[in-house]
């Protein structure tokens, strides 16, 4: 119950005002109060470890995880802890079509990866300084789109969602291609969409830093 006491102190419970609950939402509501949705954490936690369990699983499968994280309280957090994981995450914005034209996408993951690796290598000094400055904000620009996927080798199979409803064209392509999904779902979604649902307060930072950090342990111990 430790978990269920830390999350109610940082208002994981807190959900959406009871005009916008999601129908599918209702039977993780404990009740509402002042008009408010009140998350039942007991279930969030359950859904945690389950969520957990299934990152861990499919790391000791060998899959890959793609972390999809493009909300103002995550994205900052999500790009670090990727990085420092060595796991995909998309931060700034899903690339439509990166599952479902993924070869396209990644080869620009590449162009991406082979110019980062020949400015590392001192090939560059073969060019002239505007030739330079232009490759470098060729690297800027393909770094603000692509620079999350560095470590995306092949379509991932699984995902790990902040928000799906700000997220929704990354669930319906995850969808079209069964992918499973593990995601936080804040009461305004439909947490049956996704096969790994977390229902909890996914507007405050720290609450979604605090899941998400022990998804990503999940995973990476896995």
């Amino acid at each position: 119950m430790s978990d269920v006491k830390q999350l109610f102190e940082m208002g994981a419970h807190l959900g959406h005002k009871k005009n916008r609950l999601h129908p599918k939402s209702r039977r993780f509501i404990y009740k509402i109060v002042n008009g408010v949705s009140i998350i039942d954490l007991t279930l969030t936690v359950d859904q945690l470890e389950i969520a957990a369990k299934a990152l861990s699983q499919a790391k000791k499968e060998g899959k890959n995880l793609l972390v999809v994280a493009t909300k103002k309280v995550a994205a900052q957090y999500v790009a670090e802890l990727s990085k420092e994981n060595q796991i995909p995450a998309v931060t700034s914005k899903w690339l439509p079509g990166l599952l479902t034209n993924f070869d396209t996408i990644i080869k620009n993951v590449k162009r991406l990866k082979k110019m980062q690796e020949e400015k590392v290598n001192g090939e560059w000094e073969k060019y002239v300084k505007h030739e330079r400055m232009a490759m470098d904000k060729e690297i800027t620009k393909l770094s603000k789109f692509y620079g999350g996927l560095v470590y995306l080798e092949k379509r991932p199979d699984i995902l790990l969602i902040v928000d799906i409803k700000k997220e929704k064209n990354a669930v319906n392509e995850a969808r079209m291609y069964n992918l499973p999904i593990v995601a936080l779902t804040d009461t305004n979604t439909n947490p049956e969409l996704v096969h790994f649902p977390i229902v909890i307060n996914d507007d405050s930072a720290e609450v979604v830093q605090f899941v998400i950090k022990k998804l990503v342990e999940a995973y990476v111990k896995g």
